[in-house]
Protein backbone atom coordinates (compact mmCIF):
# COMPACT_ATOMS: atom_id res chain seq x y z
CA UNK A 1 0.00 0.00 0.00
CA UNK A 2 1.26 3.46 -0.86
CA UNK A 3 1.89 5.97 1.92
CA UNK A 4 0.33 9.42 1.62
CA UNK A 5 2.83 11.94 0.38
CA UNK A 6 3.37 15.66 0.55
CA UNK A 7 0.26 17.72 1.08
CA UNK A 8 -2.10 14.85 1.92
CA UNK A 9 0.21 13.61 4.68
CA UNK A 10 0.67 17.11 6.08
CA UNK A 11 -3.08 17.81 6.06
CA UNK A 12 -3.71 14.51 7.84
CA UNK A 13 -1.09 15.33 10.47
CA UNK A 14 -2.52 18.84 10.87
CA UNK A 15 -6.03 17.48 11.46
CA UNK A 16 -4.73 14.87 13.94
CA UNK A 17 -2.65 17.48 15.79
CA UNK A 18 -5.53 19.95 16.03
CA UNK A 19 -8.06 17.32 17.14
CA UNK A 20 -5.88 15.67 19.76
CA UNK A 21 -4.37 18.97 20.85
CA UNK A 22 -7.81 20.56 21.33
CA UNK A 23 -8.93 17.74 23.63
CA UNK A 24 -5.75 17.99 25.71
CA UNK A 25 -6.01 21.78 25.87
CA UNK A 26 -9.66 21.59 26.96
CA UNK A 27 -8.85 19.07 29.70
CA UNK A 28 -5.97 21.17 30.98
CA UNK A 29 -8.08 24.33 30.98
CA UNK A 30 -10.82 22.46 32.84
CA UNK A 31 -8.31 21.56 35.54
CA UNK A 32 -7.13 25.17 35.72
CA UNK A 33 -10.33 27.18 35.33
CA UNK A 34 -13.17 24.91 36.48
CA UNK A 35 -11.65 22.90 39.31
CA UNK A 36 -8.67 25.11 40.13
CA UNK A 37 -5.40 23.79 41.42
CA UNK A 38 -6.81 22.97 44.86
CA UNK A 39 -9.74 21.03 43.41
CA UNK A 40 -7.57 19.15 40.94
CA UNK A 41 -5.02 18.31 43.64
CA UNK A 42 -7.81 17.11 45.97
CA UNK A 43 -9.19 14.87 43.21
CA UNK A 44 -5.70 13.53 42.50
CA UNK A 45 -5.25 12.85 46.23
CA UNK A 46 -8.55 10.93 46.36
CA UNK A 47 -7.40 8.82 43.39
CA UNK A 48 -4.11 8.03 45.13
CA UNK A 49 -1.85 10.00 42.81
CA UNK A 50 1.68 10.38 44.13
CA UNK A 51 2.45 13.93 45.31
CA UNK A 52 -1.05 15.15 44.35
CA UNK A 53 -0.16 18.86 44.47
CA UNK A 54 2.79 18.36 42.13
CA UNK A 55 0.96 15.82 39.96
CA UNK A 56 -2.01 18.18 39.55
CA UNK A 57 0.26 21.07 38.57
CA UNK A 58 2.21 18.96 36.08
CA UNK A 59 -0.87 17.36 34.52
CA UNK A 60 -2.60 20.72 34.16
CA UNK A 61 0.30 22.45 32.45
CA UNK A 62 1.44 19.50 30.33
CA UNK A 63 -2.10 19.30 28.97
CA UNK A 64 -2.44 23.06 28.40
CA UNK A 65 1.00 23.69 26.92
CA UNK A 66 1.24 20.30 25.21
CA UNK A 67 -2.21 20.67 23.67
CA UNK A 68 -1.39 24.16 22.42
CA UNK A 69 1.95 22.91 21.07
CA UNK A 70 0.25 20.12 19.12
CA UNK A 71 -2.27 22.56 17.65
CA UNK A 72 0.50 24.93 16.56
CA UNK A 73 2.84 22.15 15.51
CA UNK A 74 5.55 23.39 17.87
CA UNK A 75 8.07 20.90 19.30
CA UNK A 76 5.62 18.12 18.46
CA UNK A 77 7.94 15.19 19.32
CA UNK A 78 8.55 16.57 22.81
CA UNK A 79 4.91 17.57 23.39
CA UNK A 80 3.68 14.19 22.15
CA UNK A 81 5.96 12.26 24.48
CA UNK A 82 5.04 14.39 27.51
CA UNK A 83 1.33 14.03 26.77
CA UNK A 84 1.69 10.26 26.31
CA UNK A 85 3.44 10.01 29.69
CA UNK A 86 0.65 12.14 31.19
CA UNK A 87 -1.92 9.65 29.86
CA UNK A 88 0.05 6.66 31.14
CA UNK A 89 -0.15 8.27 34.57
CA UNK A 90 -3.90 8.88 34.18
CA UNK A 91 -4.47 5.27 33.16
CA UNK A 92 -2.43 3.82 36.01
CA UNK A 93 -3.72 6.16 38.73
CA UNK A 94 -7.33 6.83 37.82
CA UNK A 95 -8.67 4.42 35.22
CA UNK A 96 -7.06 0.98 35.12
CA UNK A 97 -9.29 -0.51 37.81
CA UNK A 98 -12.46 0.50 35.97
CA UNK A 99 -11.96 -1.49 32.77
CA UNK A 100 -11.77 -0.03 29.30
CA UNK A 101 -15.09 1.78 28.83
CA UNK A 102 -15.00 5.52 29.54
CA UNK A 103 -18.65 5.43 30.66
CA UNK A 104 -17.54 3.23 33.55
CA UNK A 105 -14.57 5.47 34.37
CA UNK A 106 -12.31 3.28 32.24
CA UNK A 107 -9.20 4.06 30.29
CA UNK A 108 -10.37 4.15 26.64
CA UNK A 109 -10.12 7.96 26.23
CA UNK A 110 -6.78 8.19 28.02
CA UNK A 111 -5.46 5.29 25.95
CA UNK A 112 -6.66 6.82 22.67
CA UNK A 113 -5.25 10.26 23.54
CA UNK A 114 -1.94 8.84 24.73
CA UNK A 115 -1.55 6.63 21.67
CA UNK A 116 -2.44 9.54 19.39
CA UNK A 117 0.06 11.83 21.10
CA UNK A 118 2.75 9.17 20.85
CA UNK A 119 1.92 8.62 17.19
CA UNK A 120 2.33 12.34 16.52
CA UNK A 121 5.63 12.36 18.41
CA UNK A 122 6.90 9.62 16.11
CA UNK A 123 5.35 10.88 12.86
CA UNK A 124 6.29 14.50 13.46
CA UNK A 125 4.28 17.64 12.78
CA UNK A 126 4.13 17.66 9.01
CA UNK A 127 4.77 20.63 6.74
CA UNK A 128 1.89 22.74 8.05
CA UNK A 129 3.44 23.53 11.41
CA UNK A 130 5.57 25.97 13.34
CA UNK A 131 8.23 23.25 13.51
CA UNK A 132 8.38 23.22 9.70
CA UNK A 133 8.85 26.99 9.64
CA UNK A 134 11.53 26.89 12.31
CA UNK A 135 13.44 23.83 11.18
CA UNK A 136 13.03 23.62 7.41
CA UNK A 137 15.96 25.98 6.98
CA UNK A 138 17.94 24.35 9.76
CA UNK A 139 19.08 21.27 7.92
CA UNK A 140 21.73 20.68 10.52
CA UNK A 141 21.65 18.12 13.27
CA UNK A 142 19.39 20.10 15.61
CA UNK A 143 16.67 20.39 12.98
CA UNK A 144 16.72 16.65 12.30
CA UNK A 145 16.55 15.79 16.01
CA UNK A 146 13.75 18.18 17.03
CA UNK A 147 11.61 17.95 13.89
CA UNK A 148 12.53 14.70 12.15
CA UNK A 149 9.42 14.37 9.94
CA UNK A 150 9.21 17.92 8.61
Amino acid sequence: MNRPTGSIRSIGLLLARVGIGAVFLAHGLQKLNTWGHAGTAAAFDTMGAPLPDVSAYLATWVEILGGAALIAGLLVPLAGILLAVDMIGAILVAHIGNGIWVGDGGFELALALGAGALGLAVAGPGRISVDALLFSRARGRLGRVLAPAV
